[in-house]
This record gives C-alpha cells, sequence and structure tokens, in this order.
C-alpha cells in the first residue's frame, strides 16, 4: 500500500513550522497534480472527501471535466444531502444522470437515501401486496423498526441501490462528490452495517410477524412469510452488491480517494483521521487537494520583506488590510508545511489558489481545473 504514516500527535512540534523551512524540489516529491489519476485509465471508482466546506464539490466537477478530456462517458454522483452540483454546473441536476451543457460525455446526479429507501419500500409493498395499514403495521411499520434500529441501514440499502443503477450503466469512471468525512467513512462501513441487519431481521421476525398477519388478513395483503422474505431477500441482495463493491472499493487499480482540504488546523487534523480511517478499510488514497491557498508560488517571509519595506507608504486602511492577509498567509504556511512533512514524501499534494471570484459554471470549472493538472511552480 503506498500510505505512509508519520506521528502526527507532535503537534508542537510544528509549531514553528513555515514552506520556508522545505525544499520543494520536484525531483524530491511526488508531482503536486492529479495527473496521476487522469493517466490511470484502469480506475472506475473516484471518491472526493474531507471536511465540511472545504470544496469538494469544486474538486470533484473540476477533476471530471478534466477526465472528460480522456475517457469516453463521464458520471459525477453527488451522496452528500446537501447537494451542490446543481449550483456548481449552474444548471437543474436530478437522481438521473443529466448531461452537463457544453459536454457531450459527461453527466452528474444527485441522490436521495429517503427517496431511494421510499422506492424501494414500495417495490416490497407491490411485490407482497402488504402496504401500511391504520394501526401502522405492514411493510413501512417493519422498516421503520428496522432503521431505526440499525442507524445507516437506510443508506446501506440506498447506496446499495445507486451502485447496482451505475453498474447498468456504462460509464468509464465515475466520481463520487460525498458528504463530510463522518458520513463518508460510515458509507465504508456498510458491509458491517448489513451483516448486524440481518441479526436485526431475524430477532424482529417472530414480533412483528403476528400483526402483518392480523393486517394481511383484514386487508386482504400479503402473508407474513411473503413480507418476512420479501426483505430478507432485498437485505441479502444489498449485502451481495455492496460486498462485491466492497471488493472493488479496495483495489487500488479500479479506486483511489481523493482528500480535500484547506491550510487550516481542524481540516489538517481531519484529513490525516480521513486518511487512516481509509487505510483501515484497504482504500487507496495518495492525493491531497489544498483549496483555498494564498498565493501559493510565494511564502509568507518573502511577502513580509515587501510589505516591512512598503508598509509606510500605504494609508492606514491598506495597512490593515495587508497586516491582515501576512496573519492569515503566516497561518495557511504553517499548515501546508505541516501538510508536506505528513504526506510529502507519499502523496501528490496540490495547492490550489484563493481567487477573487466564485468557481461557478462550465467556462470557470474549466479554467480552474487546469491547476489540477498543471501544477503552480513553487519556485517561481
Amino acid at each position: 500500500h503506498r500510505i505512509k504514516f508519520k506521528n502526527v500527535t507532535a503537534t508542537a512540534k510544528y509549531q514553528q513550522t513555515t514552506m520556508a523551512d522545505y525544499d520543494y524540489d520536484d525531483e524530491d516529491l511526488p508531482d503536486p497534480s492529479l495527473k496521476n489519476i487522469i493517466e490511470q485509465e484502469s480506475l472506475q471508482w473516484i471518491f472526493v472527501g474531507g471536511k465540511g466546506g472545504v470544496g469538494k464539490t469544486t474538486t470533484s466537477c473540476c477533476l471530471g471535466t478534466q477526465l472528460a478530456k480522456h475517457r469516453k462517458k463521464v458520471l459525477i454522483v453527488s451522496t452528500d444531502p446537501a447537494h451542490n452540483l446543481s449550483d456548481a454546473f449552474c444548471q437543474k441536476i436530478g437522481r438521473d444522470p443529466t448531461p452537463i451543457l457544453g459536454f457531450d460525455n459527461l453527466s452528474a446526479m444527485e441522490i436521495d437515501a429517503t427517496e431511494d429507501l421510499d422506492k424501494m419500500q414500495r417495490s416490497m409493498e407491490d411485490a407482497t401486496g402488504a402496504g401500511q395499514d391504520d394501526d401502522g403495521t405492514g411493510i413501512q411499520a417493519l422498516m421503520s423498526e428496522l432503521t431505526n434500529s440499525i442507524p445507516g441501514i437506510d443508506e446501506a440499502m440506498s447506496f446499495s441501490e445507486l451502485m447496482k443503477q451505475v453498474q447498468n450503466m456504462d460509464y468509464d469512471v465515475v466520481v463520487f462528490d460525498t458528504a463530510p468525512t463522518g458520513h463518508t467513512l460510515r458509507l465504508l462501513s456498510f458491509p458491517t452495517i448489513l451483516e448486524k441487519a440481518f441479526g436485526k431481521i431475524m430477532d424482529l421476525k417472530d414480533r412483528f410477524g403476528g400483526l402483518i398477519g392480523q393486517a394481511s388478513a383484514l386487508f386482504g395483503g400479503g402473508s407474513p412469510d411473503q413480507v418476512q422474505d420479501a426483505l430478507i431477500g432485498r437485505l441479502e441482495e444489498t449485502r451481495e452488491i455492496i460486498n462485491k463493491v466492497n471488493t472493488a472499493f479496495q483495489d487500488p487499480a479500479l479506486t483511489t480517494f481523493v482528500c480535500v482540504c484547506i491550510p487550516e488546523f481542524l481540516s489538517i487534523y481531519e484529513t490525516e483521521r480521513l486518511v487512516q480511517e481509509l487505510s483501515k478499510f484497504g482504500i487507496d488514497s495518495h492525493n491531497i487537494v489544498v483549496n483555498q491557498v494564498l498565493f501559493p508560488e510565494k511564502d509568507a517571509e518573502e511577502l513580509g520583506e515587501w510589505f516591512d519595506s512598503n508598509k509606510d507608504g500605504l494609508q492606514k486602511e491598506a495597512r490593515e488590510i495587508c497586516s491582515k492577509m501576512m496573519a492569515r498567509k503566516r497561518m495557511q504556511d504553517k499548515y501546508i508545511g505541516q501538510c508536506f512533512d505528513l504526506y510529502g514524501d507519499d502523496f501528490h499534494v496540490v495547492l490550489m489558489p484563493l481567487l477573487d471570484h466564485e468557481v461557478r459554471g462550465v467556462d470557470k470549472l474549466k479554467d480552474f481545473s487546469e491547476l489540477l493538472i498543471n501544477p503552480i511552480d513553487l519556485e517561481e
């Protein structure tokens, strides 16, 4: 496995670290771009994840636009309940693959776990003839008890439906714009969740069997055996799909995970936690995108020298603005230095600049995506 860890607990060790303390020799570090992903033609699943608000959606969309130059059909899927793909591309994107304007081989879709679960529930009701009754019995009650008893089972079943749908499509590569870290890690634990679900459904079988049987007799619904068999069959199907997908996710030739962060303590710390959790699940990760970087090609020492030699000629407001910018730049450089110290030997660390405008719409996404492929020269 390509991941290698260093001691992250000794935070105090890095208190005075800045970018100037590191020698950015292109021969020493992995290429600071995502070219490796574009060039790895065997990749089928690319996850983009990290802390909330660090630019996962923008990175996913930019990566998708670059992949579209080299692959026949590319799909971007948002698994975050708070979808942003529509906002990023400035067009309406729904639950089904939606072609992105300006491309003939790039599509996107936004999934809804609740709606997928309801759809699955309705299909089971149609198959068994057992629906929701006045006394709260039936498939809905059984599903409600199951989801309340096993947190995450609804997302697990929804995810299996998504993967079944995606696998039936002929996309060369799928980019997942994931929810914030905690939700993503739970997604990776779905096989374990489903094992618990089987145990729970067997525990519920006797208690619900009588209730559903009474409701079925009164309203002409399906028999208890039909209802139980339908639910257990669906869970079995879900488990098979997710176990198959899980095997693919653990193959570095097919799957990789791109970690996205910003140069702040909490984001860097959560990235370290994410990288270690991915290693536990056996999922390849060797790319980190650092967004919102102030002047990536310069360091705080250079800018500080300029500020010190010119501040006397600046108006008070301009001095205050530059002073705040310098404080921010020093803070960012410290955490970027830590990021290179932790990951620079093994990871492709990409520094993406903070722009003076939002990255929205196909044209701006295309322009910004070039920086993922053509690295900023840190020696410039």
